[in-house]
């Protein structure tokens, strides 16, 4: 690894590959968990697969979304330039 810094691109890029990777792993896994709650619960019915597939993908989405846009973390305060400089 190199100590050098990351241009923002590099940043971005890397981001995106994350959020792609969450993304396949929670559509797999929900769509995993579908597949088998539909053969031992729901006697091969199909919705299942999709509600779970939705649920993880809208998850992975969830995660990415946080990742863009850390304001929308809950706890979170974005303090401006202005009122930072008059609390210190």
């Amino acid at each position: 690894m190199s100590s050098s810094p990351s241009s923002s691109e590099n940043v971005v890029v890397q981001k995106y590959d994350r959020c792609l990777a969450d993304l396949l792993v929670k559509g797999g896994v929900g769509f995993g968990v579908g597949v088998v709650a539909s053969v031992i619960l729901f006697r091969r019915r199909t919705w299942p697969i999709s509600l779970s597939t939705g649920f993880g993908l809208g998850a992975a989405y969830a995660d990415c979304d946080r990742s863009f846009n850390p304001a929308r973390i809950q706890g979170t305060r974005i303090l401006s330039q202005a009122s930072s400089k008059e609390s210190a």
